[in-house]
């Protein structure tokens, strides 16, 4: 009788390194669970690149538009900031960008003051287009009002249109410039921020504020709509 053996674990790593590797100690990390099942369907979710450096991605040419924050008051300390200034083929600088968020400002203000607010803002970089929600001149945050208005206006503007995409977005939390909060006066969680993007027809890649990797005892999914199991869960069931 032939002798069966138990198929035995991959290794991730050469020689030992998976033994030195242990992450139960290691104060930033994610901990990544297994997305839910089943039938295989295009434009039904939004991929959560847990993990990965979204500046980064975007200078490998991974994307062909991201849509970010803008102010017309300062955004030195924005990722719009630091996109313009590591994209050396654009000849937008952080200066120019706050100038024209502004001077967009005070012509809405005079031509289209019934307007709902934000309005989105086309800088083109040449290797990549920033869609970036302008933040309302009355305010120094965005609601999740203004985001979800955001987020349609840019499933607009990318709809059938193949030369923007792929894209990503931040999430809007963590933001130095233009921060996002809620009607509590705290931010809304990740989750909140996903399904405002979801509902308002956004089918891109998000990036998690970096503070997330702080909270490696909590289990993350890759993407969004999350498993169903979740809702049953908090609900109580079995």
């Amino acid at each position: 009788m032939a002798e069966t053996t138990q198929p035995t674990a991959p290794r991730l790593y050469d020689d030992d390194a998976d033994d030195l590797m242990g992450f139960a100690q290691a104060p930033d990390r994610v901990t990544l669970l297994p997305g839910e099942a089943g039938r295989i369907e295009p434009g039904r979710r939004i991929r959560i690149l847990w993990g990965q450096d979204m500046l980064k991605d975007v200078l490998d040419g991974r994307y062909r538009a991201i849509v970010c924050g803008v102010n017309g008051e300062d955004n030195a300390h924005g990722i719009v900031a630091q996109i313009v200034n590591l994209v050396t083929t654009s000849q937008w600088s952080v200066q120019s960008v706050t100038s024209y968020a502004r001077m967009f400002h005070e012509a809405s203000a005079v031509h289209a003051s019934g307007d709902a607010e934000p309005y989105v803002l086309k800088y083109d970089l040449d290797s990549v287009l920033v869609l970036a929600l302008l933040r309302p001149r009355s305010r120094d945050h965005f609601t999740p009002q203004d985001l979800s208005r955001g987020f349609r206006t840019v499933a607009k503007m990318i709809h059938g249109r193949r030369e923007r995409r792929p894209i990503c977005s931040v999430s809007f939390l963590g933001a130095r410039s233009n921060r996002l909060i809620g009607a509590d006066g705290r931010e809304p969680s990740f989750e909140a921020v996903l399904r405002t993007m979801y509902d308002s027809g956004f089918r891109g890649d998000v990036y998690p504020s970096p503070s997330a990797w702080r909270l490696g005892h909590v289990g993350v999914f890759p993407t969004y709509p999350f498993p169903e199991g979740l809702m049953r869960m908090r609900e109580g069931s079995s």
